[in-house]
C-alpha cells in the first residue's frame, strides 16, 4: 500500500520510539504544524522524517545579516530511501510564530519520489514497511546485544550510568542501540532498513563490537586519534 505524506528533511535519522525534539522556524513547516495540529482527532498527526544524503536541513534563519536565502529544490536522489514517521506529542507555540515540538517515532517506509506541488512543505509517496514481532533469534539475540551495549558504553563513558532502564522487547532494545550508539549515517539507516529485529541486532552485534575495539585501542595504545579515524556521525 502506498501513500503520500508531508516529508521534513533532516540531517538526522529517526527510529521508531525515539524521541525527536525539533525547532520549527521555517515558514513552510510552520504551515505543516499548523495543519497538523488543526488536523480531526482521530486524523493522522503526523508526518515523515527523511535523512539527507547531501544538502542543509533548511537555510539559516534571520539574523543580522538579512533573510535566509532560498533552500535549494530537493529530488529522491538528494534523500536516503528509509524513513520513519514523527508523530507530535508536544506543540509550544513561541511568540514570535515559531514552534519546539517534540515528537515520536512511530512507522517505517520506503520513499518512492518526492514533490513539491500545492502544499509549501515537501511531500512523499512512500510503501510502508511491515510492523515488527520480535522472533524467537530476535529473543535469543537480545540478550546478547544488550550485553555489548553495554560494555561499550562502558567503555564510551565510564564515568556515566551505563542504561537507566532496559526495554524488554526485543525490537524497541533494537532501535535504542541504532539510535544511541555513535554510528555514522549510512549505519543508521542501514539498520532503520532492516527487514526484521533479529536482521537489525545481529548487525549491532557486529557494529558494537567493532566500536568496542576501537576505544578499547584508543585508551590503551598513545597514538595520536587520527591514526585510528574513521568517518564521523553528523548526529
Amino acid at each position: 500500500m502506498s501513500n503520500r505524506l508531508p516529508v521534513f528533511p533532516l540531517g538526522t535519522v529517526l527510529f521508531p520510539g525515539l524521541v525527536l525534539p525539533l525547532h520549527i522556524f521555517e515558514e513552510r513547516y510552520r504551515t505543516l504544524v499548523r495543519e497538523l495540529v488543526a488536523s480531526p482527532e482521530d486524523g493522522p498527526h503526523e508526518f515523515g522524517v527523511v535523512t539527507l544524503r547531501r544538502g542543509a536541513e533548511a537555510p539559516a534563519p534571520e539574523g543580522a545579516d538579512g533573510p535566509a536565502p532560498e533552500a535549494a529544490p530537493i529530488v529522491v536522489d538528494d534523500l536516503y530511501p528509509t524513513g520513519c514517521t514523527a508523530e507530535l506529542r508536544q506543540v509550544t507555540e513561541l511568540d514570535d510564530g515559531r514552534y519546539d515540538i517534540i515528537t515520536v517515532g512511530r512507522r517505517r517506509f520506503t520513499l518512492k519520489d518526492v514533490r513539491q506541488g500545492d502544499e509549501p512543505y515537501l511531500t512523499a509517496d512512500v510503501e510502508w514497511l511491515p510492523d515488527e514481532s520480535p522472533d524467537d533469534l530476535a529473543e535469543l539475540l537480545a540478550p546478547r546485544a544488550l550485553a555489548a551495549f553495554r560494555g561499550y558504553l562502558e567503555l564510551l563513558r565510564p564515568d556515566s550510568e551505563v542504561l537507566d532502564a532496559v526495554p524488554g522487547d526485543a525490537t524497541v532494545l533494537s532501535h535504542l542501540i541504532a539510535a544511541t550508539a555513535q554510528l555514522t549515517t549510512d549505519e543508521r539507516q542501514l539498520l532503520l532498513s532492516a527487514p526484521d529485529t533479529a536482521t537489525r541486532l545481529r548487525t549491532e552485534l557486529k557494529l558494537l563490537n567493532r566500536e568496542a575495539g576501537l576505544l578499547a585501542r584508543v585508551r590503551a595504545v598513545p597514538v595520536p586519534l587520527s591514526d585510528l579515524a574513521r568517518p564521523a556521525s553528523p548526529n
